[in-house]
């Protein structure tokens, strides 16, 4: 194996442990103790496993959490009335609304809702845009896109002047990891189904961020030697030899992009536990904010 494994579990709980001794610090002096409200429709069952691992976190690391568990039915205005309530409750550091939400609600309009300063989860339109902007700082940043930059960061990748490839475009990954990129001063090309020479535009990344949700669709042969990458996708495959019948894997195929790549994330045990980790760092910041320390 020539790449650097990126550990997102090891780098995941330094942030961790960070937020914590941040929060008891806070907690020691008097000041409020950073509480994250978290907004659940329906009875999905990842999105409440979601949930429940965001509200673990919170108590893993001192900080409180309340979760609003609202029927599938809910209508349009009784959400939107949950949601300013826990704007206009100054015992709430974050508002997370889980998506994705039922069809028959407006997704844009309740993200639109939520304050900026407690939008920790960093979907609001404001935030976004700021984002987008040369010169304006948004004040979070999406939790998984906002985890890729920062193991790169801290394996050590030099983002500025690299070029850059996101493979995805979503609002919740592809496009804040671009914008992000940009912000690091990394030449960035947004990569999706319509591009063409799919793999001859990845061949010439230094970075590949991929969040596409196709199987291990980047092959080796696509990866420019020591090129990092950063895997989003979780995906499973069939595999006999486990329990459950199969495995997680990500959008890369990982064993043939690791004897090529200089450094790469694994799946699972990448992005996936630095996603709550950031979460958590904004839900400290909300707080930070709201205090006027920020």
């Amino acid at each position: 194996m020539t790449a650097q494994l990126i550990d997102g579990k090891l780098i995941a709980q330094q942030v961790r442990d960070d937020v914590a001794a941040e929060v008891a610090k806070r907690t020691a002096a008097g000041k409020p103790q950073p509480v994250l409200a978290t907004v659940l429709v329906g009875e999905r069952v990842d999105s409440a496993t979601y949930v429940a691992a965001k509200g673990k976190a919170c108590q893993d690391l001192g900080m409180g959490s309340v979760n609003h568990h609202l029927p599938a039915n809910i209508n349009q205005e009784d959400l939107e009335k949950v949601i300013s309530d826990l704007n206009a409750d100054k015992s709430i550091s974050g508002i997370l609304v889980q998506l994705p939400l039922p069809s028959h609600l407006n997704e844009e309009r309740v993200l639109q809702l939520i304050s900026i300063e407690k939008d920790v989860d960093g979907f609001s339109p404001i935030n976004i845009g700021r984002l987008a902007q040369k010169g304006r700082e948004p004040l979070f940043v999406p939790c998984t896109p906002y985890g890729c930059i920062y193991l790169l960061e801290q394996a050590g990748v030099k983002i500025e002047g690299a070029n850059a490839v996101v493979l995805g475009r979503s609002n919740i990954v592809g496009m804040p990891a671009a914008l992000l990129l940009i912000g690091k001063n990394a030449t960035v090309t947004v990569c999706h189904s319509k591009t063409k020479d799919l793999p001859g535009v990845i061949r010439q990344a230094d970075i590949l961020i991929a969040a596409i949700g196709r199987t291990e669709m980047v092959r080796g042969d696509w990866i420019k030697p020591g090129a990092a990458i950063i895997d989003v996708g979780i995906n499973s495959k069939p595999d006999a030899s486990k329990k459950s019948g199969y495995r997680l894997v990500g959008d890369v195929n990982f064993d043939e992009a690791k004897e090529v790549a200089g450094f790469i994330t694994p799946v699972p045990g990448g992005v996936g536990p630095m996603t709550i980790a950031m979460l958590m760092k904004n839900t400290l910041r909300a707080a930070q904010i709201q205090q006027g320390e920020i």
